[in-house]
This record gives structure tokens, C-alpha cells and sequence, in this order.
């Protein structure tokens, strides 16, 4: 086990050099697990400092969450921005990482699309490079998941993107997306409206019914400890 892996891990999500899976999962767990002993602990032993600690966190998070919301709508470039950047520096790293690559194929695969902008992006990967040195077999294609699946084919075929961009672009159609994912995904967003305002406003509504809870909690432990005193 060493402890310079785990921070030249770290500092590689921090610096968006690429997005480890499992380190989000990870985080997720911890946070949610901190909040359900506090919540759970709190309601047994009537511990009024781990309720006010789990309500304050959850109020936190929502108003982390609706911030998040307002500013995306409000700056809508900048966030594009930011995920195009994000998105190039992960396929940066597509291939230093299997959980990373298997979730760039899957939303490549998903919404029919290749790259950030479009399948030039993957100039950004070493092995997939066009105008770099390397001697990989990869270089000028793209990934098996930017092409256009045969229905005919049981099997997929992962080389089915190599060599494809040393053809003139008029020939992409017919093989791979030309479409990028940044694109695909706002075309997405307005087809799916209502599908994510609704899941949207499911969370937030448990997360209110949370902090009505803990605050009725904890308001009732601090009524009986006043009548208590007398």
C-alpha cells in the first residue's frame, strides 16, 4: 500500500486530469454514511448536537444543490466551458484508468456521440493522436465506442475506429458519430426536462422532510428538558 498513490490519485481528480470513479463513489459513501449515524445516533440517544449537526448538513447540501442550479442556468458558457474542459481532460486520461474508460464508452455509446466537440478531440489522447510521434496502433482513430453499431454484429468490434480519421470526413458518417457529447447531452437536457425537474424536486422535498424531522426533534428534546428543569 502506498500513500503516494493515493495522493497522486487524489491530486489527479482535484487538477480534473481525470475523474476516478471509484474516489466520487468513495466520497459519496462517506458523506451519506456520516449523515445517516448522525441522524440515526441523534434520533436514539436524543443527542441534540448530532441532530443539529445532521440538519445543518443537510441544509447545507440543499442549498449547495439550488446554488449549483441557479448559477448553471444563470452561466450557461461558463459551465459549458467547464465541461468541455473537463470532458477533454478526461479523455486525456482515457487510457490511464479502466473505470474512467468504461464510463467515457458508455455515455459515448448511450448518446450516440464522440469527443467533447466532436472526434478531433481525441487528439488529446496520446494513443489516439494524429500529429504525435507515437507508434501506437490507435493513432488518428478513435474508440470502438464512437462507432455506429451493425446490427448485424454480435460481437463488438473494438478496432472498428482505427485509422478512421486518416479518411477525408465526408467517409465519418457512415462509420462513426460525428456529433460531439457536449452536444448530445444539450440536446438531451430539453427532450428530458421534466424527467430531471421532477427528480430534482423528489430529492429536495426528502431533503425538507429531513430537516422538518430533525427540527421537530429537536425542538421537542429541548420542550421536555425545559419542563424537566422545572
Amino acid at each position: 500500500f502506498s500513500f503516494q498513490g493515493v495522493l497522486s490519485d487524489l491530486t489527479k481528480v482535484t487538477g480534473l486530469h481525470g475523474l476516478d470513479p471509484v474516489v466520487l463513489v468513495l466520497v459519496v459513501g462517506i458523506v451519506m454514511f456520516t449523515l445517516g449515524f448522525a441522524g440515526c445516533v441523534g434520533a436514539l440517544r436524543e443527542n441534540i448536537c448530532l441532530l443539529k449537526f445532521f440538519c445543518g448538513t443537510i441544509v447545507f447540501i440543499f442549498l449547495l444543490e439550488l446554488a449549483v442550479a441557479v448559477m448553471a442556468f444563470l452561466f450557461q458558457d461558463w459551465v459549458r466551458d467547464r465541461v468541455k474542459e473537463f470532458f477533454e481532460n478526461n479523455i486525456k486520461s482515457y487510457r490511464d484508468d479502466i473505470d474512467l474508460q468504461n464510463i467515457i464508452d458508455s455515455l459515448q455509446r448511450i448518446n450516440h456521440c464522440c469527443g467533447a466537440q466532436g472526434p478531433e478531440d481525441w487528439d488529446f489522447n496520446i494513443y489516439f493522436d494524429c500529429k504525435s510521434e507515437s507508434k501506437s496502433r490507435e493513432k488518428c482513430g478513435v474508440p470502438f465506442s464512437c462507432c455506429i453499431p451493425d446490427p448485424a454484429q454480435k460481437v463488438v468490434n473494438t478496432q472498428c475506429g482505427y485509422d478512421i480519421r486518416k479518411k477525408s470526413k465526408s467517409q465519418w458518417d457512415d462509420q462513426i458519430f460525428v456529433k460531439g457529447c457536449i452536444h448530445a447531452l444539450e440536446a438531451w437536457l430539453p427532450r428530458n426536462i421534466y424527467i430531471v425537474a421532477g427528480v430534482f424536486i423528489a430529492i429536495s422535498l426528502l431533503q425538507i422532510f429531513g430537516i422538518f424531522l430533525a427540527r421537530t426533534l429537536i425542538s421537542d428534546i429541548e420542550a421536555v428538558k425545559a419542563s424537566n428543569a422545572f
